[in-house]
């Protein structure tokens, strides 16, 4: 067996001839219609055009507000997860978090919240603490220490 006896492997379908003659179905105006852009060669319609109706874009009411490209990239975190993750007397920031899969590559600042149970002397590096979860730290003898970013937050 030659390469060449091999064929197609998938089947192929006949392009459209166009312009061959009434007979074809696809003569005179090779199924343009008659005059106007879309006869001309090199025309296309813009992306949701509709014709000349109003599109759907137009026609549906503009609903809500996004506040999303001012959203703040911060990674939230609960003494839980220091507790899990952290050993005595270790220092908790930006990267170590990172480093354990608590943040993510683009955040870029730490909250600690209170939720959880924290038995373990840390010293932890972040924008901005809750209340309970700054108590907490310095109640087993760790520092809550704020880094650069806290006036971001309204609360």
């Amino acid at each position: 067996m030659m390469i060449h006896d091999l064929g197609l492997q998938t089947p192929r379908k006949n392009r459209k001839r166009v312009g061959r003659g009434i007979g074809s179905g696809h003569g005179k105006t090779s199924g343009r219609g008659h005059k106007g852009a879309g006869s001309r060669s090199g025309h296309k319609d813009r992306v949701g055009f509709e014709g000349g109706q109003m599109p759907l874009a137009r026609r549906v009411a503009k609903r809500g507000f996004s506040n999303r490209q001012f959203a703040l990239n911060v990674a939230e975190v609960n003494l839980k997860d220091l507790e899990r993750v952290f050993e005595q007397d270790s220092v908790v920031d930006i990267a170590a978090l990172r480093q354990h899969g608590l943040a993510a590559n683009g955040k870029v600042s730490v909250r600690v919240l209170g939720d959880g149970e924290l038995t373990k002397r840390l010293v932890v590096h972040a924008s901005h603490f809750s209340r309970s979860a700054e108590e907490a730290i310095v109640a087993r003898g760790g520092r809550a220490e704020r880094t650069g970013r806290s006036e971001s937050y309204a609360g």
